[in-house]
C-alpha cells in the first residue's frame, strides 16, 4: 500500500506499507511519521496550523486516531459521506501515478517503489497548487 500527504508546495510525506500489515495498526505510526515530516519540511505548521484531509476509511476515524490528532492540535477536515472525489490523492495523485506507470514492466517491488519516488519528485509545485485550489473549490461546494 502507498500512502501520501501533500500540500500546495508538494509532497510532505509518503511511504509504502508492507503487504499484510493491518491499516488500523499502521495509521498511528504513519501519522507519527507524518508529524515528523511536517515539522522537518514545513516548520511551524505542526501543531495547530496543519489541517488533515483524508477519506472516510474506518481507520481514519478510529478513536485512537482522533485522540492522536486532538493531542497534537491537528484539525481533521471532515469529508461528506460517499464523496471520494474530494480526496485529492484519490482523484488526482493516485491516478496520475497509475497512468504514468501503466504498461511498464518492473523487476520487483523495489523497482516499482523507485519509479513512484522518481515520479513524485518530478511533479511541479504549480500542479500541487492547482490541485489544492480545485480541492478547496470542491470542498466549499459539497
Amino acid at each position: 500500500m502507498f500512502v501520501c500527504f501533500f500540500d500546495t508546495k508538494g509532497i510532505v510525506h509518503y511511504e509504502f506499507i508492507a503487504q499484510g500489515q493491518m491499516v488500523n495498526q499502521q495509521c498511528l505510526e504513519v501519522l507519527t511519521r507524518l508529524q515528523e515530516s511536517v515539522q522537518r519540511k514545513r516548520p511551524g505548521l505542526w501543531p495547530g496550523k496543519w489541517i488533515l484531509h483524508h477519506d472516510n476509511a474506518p481507520a481514519h476515524d478510529a478513536l485512537r486516531v482522533r485522540e492522536f490528532l486532538a493531542k497534537n492540535s491537528t484539525t481533521k477536515m471532515d469529508q461528506p459521506p460517499y464523496s471520494p472525489d474530494l480526496a485529492p490523492c484519490d482523484f488526482w495523485l493516485f491516478p496520475k501515478v497509475k497512468n504514468t506507470l501503466k504498461e511498464q514492466r518492473f523487476a520487483d517491488l523495489s523497482d516499482i517503489q523507485r519509479n513512484v519516488k522518481t515520479l513524485l519528485r518530478g511533479i511541479p509545485e504549480n500542479d500541487f497548487q492547482d490541485r489544492f485550489w480545485q480541492w478547496h473549490h470542491c470542498s466549499q461546494s459539497a
